[in-house]
């Protein structure tokens, strides 16, 4: 089932490609502090706001938040939005790009505070950072510099040669500085400019949209880059703290299980995209970042995120997992994984992650319904949804439509489907077949409040 977009909001014509998931230019401040490459458009929120009608007394609701686009949309809006997210660096990150209380002058000096300290700690080691060095001197004469690496046990969770030695050992560098010149105030702002200039400017990290190795940066500006982050950060605060303040608040919290943090029949909409059933490992996206800023710091860290997130590829599969036991009677799910078994058998692929393609894609629908029956506690009566999801073929070429399987999940949950909007198509990397992206319309049964 396809639905038409109301004509008196902002299209969302579909199109092929990544055309229509870009961030446009008039929508940077805050939303491109820090973001996910697979993140969906600030457009879409908007769009889905208007249809919904969503007014300022309205509570949304954003149960995958990710780096909190519809969160920033929301409160840049007006309206009072919540965030769940499992990963702990795009929950420090969603958090920090809502809090618009942040005073921008004193944010710029003390960073430049810092970023002199730093300078001069690098200076004396021998080591230049050149883009920032006019903006700051100093006399220390060169000498050998002994770079400093990350423990043995830390650096084994990172993709190789993801950041270079001398690039690394400035990042290091400039986070003792911040830790020993931290302001309250500012630190969580310059911990963030740090995450987004080391993973887009300082990191040998390509994005494509599978994270991966670009260009090997031997040398990199990292306090120059970062004092730069802090300053597109201060600008858009000028003019983010004229808007009105309205209550954003985000949750590091699984959204398979008990929202009691949430006030009974408190939400009148939700916009979200859950991951997708596929193989992208999702914590290998922010696995640098997580692993510099301290968020993940062993292999028990990682673990223990990778079972607080829907099961969605083979590398979060836990030998006590039961999510798939929640879809053992849903005949399309049982379907796709016996097609992925058997083509598995008949390609002869045999690797433990190949075995696991047929349990994984249960657990994954399993989980989505988990989410879907925990979540009914919290929605008003005539509460509006829309889920951004995609259709999959990693798994050995099996179609996955996931809308349509995730729709028929909440129908069963006692959900109304308003409908199946298609956002845009893509072309899968193996097949070159195009696949959907969707955004699944969904009503909580009763009467709307007036």
């Amino acid at each position: 089932m396809e639905t038409f977009l109301n004509p008196s909001t902002p299209s969302l014509a579909p199109l092929t490609g990544r055309d229509n998931n870009r961030l446009q230019v008039e929508d940077r401040p805050a939303h491109d502090w820090y973001r996910f490459v697979l993140s969906f458009p600030p457009h879409l929120v908007r769009n889905y706001l208007s249809r919904f009608k969503v007014g300022p007394s309205a509570l949304v609701l954003d149960p995958f938040c990710g780096t909190g686009t519809t969160l920033v949309e929301c409160k840049k809006l007006g309206v009072a939005a919540v965030g769940i997210e499992a990963n702990p660096v795009a929950c420090f990150a969603s958090r920090v790009k809502v809090n618009w209380d942040v005073q921008p002058d004193g944010l710029l000096n003390h960073a430049r505070q810092v970023a002199s300290l730093a300078l001069d700690r690098l200076t004396a080691e021998g080591i230049q950072d050149a883009e920032a060095l006019p903006l700051f001197s100093s006399s220390h004469q060169h000498v050998t510099p002994v770079l400093r690496p990350l423990p043995d046990d830390i650096d084994k969770l990172l993709l190789k040669n993801s950041i270079s030695p001398l690039p690394l050992h400035k990042v290091l560098v400039l986070l003792d500085v911040l830790d020993e010149l931290k302001n309250e105030a500012f630190s969580e702002c310059e911990r963030l400019a740090l995450a987004k200039a080391v993973v887009f400017g300082i990191s040998n990290l390509h994005f494509g949209p599978e994270v991966g190795l670009g260009a090997i940066k031997t040398d990199a500006s990292v306090v120059g880059t970062w004092l730069k982050t802090v300053e597109m950060m201060v600008r858009d605060l000028r003019e983010l703290r004229q808007k009105a303040q309205v209550k954003s608040l985000v949750y590091q919290a699984d959204s398979r299980g008990c929202l009691d943090f949430l006030q009974p029949e408190s939400v009148d909409a939700v916009i979200t995209s859950p991951p997708y059933p596929n193989e992208k490992d999702y914590t290998r996206t922010t696995r640098l970042e997580s692993v510099i800023l301290g968020f993940v710091r062993s292999k028990q860290d990682l673990r223990a995120l990778k079972q607080s997130l829907v099961r969605s590829n083979t590398r979060g599969v836990y030998v006590g997992d039961r999510d798939d036991e929640l879809v053992a009677g849903h005949e399309e799910i049982q379907r796709i994984a016996a097609d992925i078994e058997r083509r598995r058998i008949e390609l002869n692929k045999t690797s433990g992650f190949e075995r696991l393609y047929p349990r994984v894609t249960k657990l994954y629908f399993g989980g989505m319904s988990r989410h879907l029956f925990a979540l009914r506690r919290v929605l008003r009566p005539g509460a509006r949804l829309a889920y951004v999801v995609g259709d999959q073929a990693s798994y050995l070429q099996v179609m996955i439509r996931t809308g349509q399987i995730l729709a028929d999940i909440a129908s069963s949950l006692g959900y109304e489907l308003m409908g199946i909007d298609l956002f845009r198509t893509r072309l899968a990397t193996a097949t070159r077949q195009a696949l959907r992206e969707e955004i699944v319309l969904l009503r909580w049964p009763g009467t709307e409040k007036s």
